[in-house]
């Protein structure tokens, strides 16, 4: 199908119809959100959370959502979707140009540099924005996706898109100046929910000292008992 790679100072991105995950070793279909909208933590560790008229959906609604396209069985790797419009959950931006606030965000559980999405019916006022806690680190919209992105719900319209940022991201925001972005079966690098607490460089090494002046008040009394 039809494939763009754009390279950025930031950021590389491949996109092809019926493409499939560059990277990542977690992938989420959704298909554990309900219904509607409000905030909802996968069994996969992503938060899924709407704003304005966003919303997690299934189907389409006139003028307002489409289901993203499978091809080219890239829904092998999201629980063996066929090749048709998505049956199964995927999520829709809604409208800026209605509701202010409205947009989906996915909150990781720790920084990440790999996202890979199935974008619906790609429009040039779709964008992506990334974000490392409040700071914005990369924005795309679908023009960096396609220079076809003129919404074509049909097998050619959506594809697969793989961002590799060199700046780690905790969250992405998909927003839409009109109806709509929607996407699907996001695959992105394992997160640790508990990464190990490390010591402050300074704790550490008071801690080794610690353990240095145990050890030698230990054997010295060994040798004084012996």
């Amino acid at each position: 199908g039809m494939s763009l790679v754009t390279t950025t100072a930031h950021a590389t991105i491949t996109a092809s119809v019926g493409g499939v995950p560059s990277g990542g070793t977690v992938y989420e279909t959704f298909n554990s959100v309900p219904l509607g909208s409000g905030t909802f933590t996968t069994p996969s560790g992503i938060t899924v959370s709407f704003g304005g008229d966003a919303q997690a959906v299934t189907g389409a609604s006139g003028g307002l959502y489409a289901p993203p396209f499978l091809s080219g069985g890239n829904g092998s790797n999201f629980g063996g979707q066929p090749n048709w419009p998505d049956t199964t959950t995927y999520l829709s931006s809604g409208s800026t140009g209605s509701y202010s606030n409205s947009g989906v965000t996915l909150s990781f559980a720790g920084p990440t540099n790999y996202l890979g999405l199935l974008w619906g019916s790609v429009d040039a006022y779709n964008t992506l924005t990334f974000y490392n806690g409040t700071t914005e680190v990369g924005m795309f919209t679908g023009s960096d996706v396609t220079s076809l992105a003129n919404g074509d719900q049909g097998a050619q319209g959506t594809y697969f898109v793989n961002i590799n940022l060199s700046d780690s991201f905790t969250s992405v925001v998909g927003t839409s100046s009109q109806y709509a972005f929607e996407f699907d079966d996001v695959a992105i690098d394992a997160i640790s929910a508990d990464p190990l607490k490390v010591p402050e460089p300074g704790t550490a090494g008071v801690f080794l000292l610690g353990l240095l002046l145990l050890g030698s008040a230990c054997w010295l009394k060994g040798r004084q008992l012996s």
